[in-house]
């Protein structure tokens, strides 16, 4: 049924493989892919995409209309690169210092533009086609600027899909699950202000660094105690930062949190417990604690009629023996769940990198895009596409 779309996505591959590769070479982190976005709206005009651009500052939305159909179909691929230097080797590693394409999105973007060019030539399809360059996903909320900014308003869609690349599963297979699939992300700040001393007169003090200390401990009774043992949670604290000297009682300190969870319910749990414990803890010490919501991504939730089509498709064209519809939770996080929260109707799914011994995991410096995805990728997208607007 869609070996016709295989054969002509292989064909082209060769060509997206050296553009995924320029992409990587030239790596733009969240809201300044200007490069990526320029690059993405030109190949689109030239095949015959009415193009917007603006939205999050430097999205791109490619649409296509087909026929006299009414449905919409929404794909999302994301551009952005990571704030971190690359040891791959390869020789199209970044040129650009400390930044490189450490999670694949330069594969991504070349999966979804080779797609589009397919698409595009043959329109074999009764409908609208809105293809989604999303920036920022490192940052986990350039999906929820997106959706601010008028996404679903200005290009409405019946169904939303996007698709990542992940080491350690097999490879060019497919991975799905219905319902919650990555962990909601929250970062929190808790500021606590003491009394500052010196390091020999303690009882003249308030010791915001020991506060700090007896918080730590606090905040891990919260995942053992106040949530249920048959419930996902994290709370990790990946900074405490307080004075410099030895001899001197600090009168602040700071402490920055990542918090996950896999249900709604435990998340907001989780929020309002880290508030209690942190400044009940302050006040027993004579101190006060600030706690700051940085910024926060809901729990991605894939819809069960998009993710059963999706998996559907996948089998059709793949066989059953290269899809797998019990894919475990992931305790990562991914931005896409902002437009899953505004568009339901909608699935994530994942491709394999490769599972051999010695591969390289995402946000590696090691890291770089299995450029095998790239075929069975785009050809899925098309198949996705072709099916849906049929």
């Amino acid at each position: 049924m869609y070996q016709g779309i295989l054969q002509a996505i292989t064909e082209s591959a060769d060509r997206f493989i050296e553009i995924r590769r320029q992409i990587h070479q030239f790596p733009e982190v969240g809201f300044t892919e200007t490069r990526t976005g320029d690059l993405v709206a030109e190949m689109l005009k030239g095949w015959g995409y009415e193009v917007s651009r603006g939205m999050a500052k430097t999205g791109v939305v490619g649409t296509l209309k087909v026929g006299s159909g009414k449905k919409r179909v929404g794909i999302r691929a994301d551009m952005d690169a990571l704030p971190m230097a690359e040891t791959s080797g390869k020789a199209w590693s970044s040129t650009v210092p400390g930044k490189f394409h450490g999670c694949g999105h330069d594969g991504h973007t070349a999966i979804l533009l080779c797609a589009a060019e397919y698409l595009a030539r043959t329109r074999n399809f009764d409908g609208t086609l809105h293809l989604i360059f999303q920036p920022a996903e490192e940052l986990l909320y350039g999906g929820k600027v997106m959706v601010d900014d008028g996404l679903f308003r200005e290009f409405p869609c019946d169904a939303i899909f996007a698709m990542h690349n992940m080491p350690g599963f097999k490879e060019c297979e497919f991975y799905f699950r219905e319902g919650a699939f990555m962990a909601s992300s929250d970062t929190l700040h808790i500021e606590i202000h003491g009394v500052g001393g010196h390091g020999a007169i303690p009882e003249k003090a308030i010791d915001a660094t020991l506060v700090a200390c007896h918080i730590g401990t606090a905040l891990q009774t919260i995942v053992s105690r106040s949530v249920s043992p048959f419930e996902a949670a994290v709370i990790t604290i990946g900074s405490i930062q307080s004075g410099e000297a030895p001899n001197i009682i600090n009168s602040k300190a700071l402490m920055k949190l990542s918090v996950r969870s896999l249900n709604p319910a435990v998340r907001a749990v989780l929020l309002k417990r880290i508030g209690e414990v942190a400044q009940m803890q302050a006040q027993s010490f004579g101190a006060t604690a600030e706690v700051m919501h940085v910024n926060g991504s809901p729990v991605l939730i894939n819809g069960s009629e998009a993710t059963d089509f999706a998996a559907r498709v996948a089998r059709d064209m793949f066989g059953a023996e290269r899809v797998h519809t019990d894919a475990p939770q992931l305790p990562g996080s991914e931005d896409f769940a902002f437009m899953l929260e505004a568009n339901p109707n909608g699935s994530y799914m994942l491709i394999g990198a490769g599972d051999e011994p010695g591969y390289c995991m995402v946000h590696n410096p090691g890291y770089d895009f299995n450029d095998k995805c790239l075929v069975p990728a785009a050809a899925y997208w098309c198949a996705i596409t072709e099916a849906y607007l049929k």
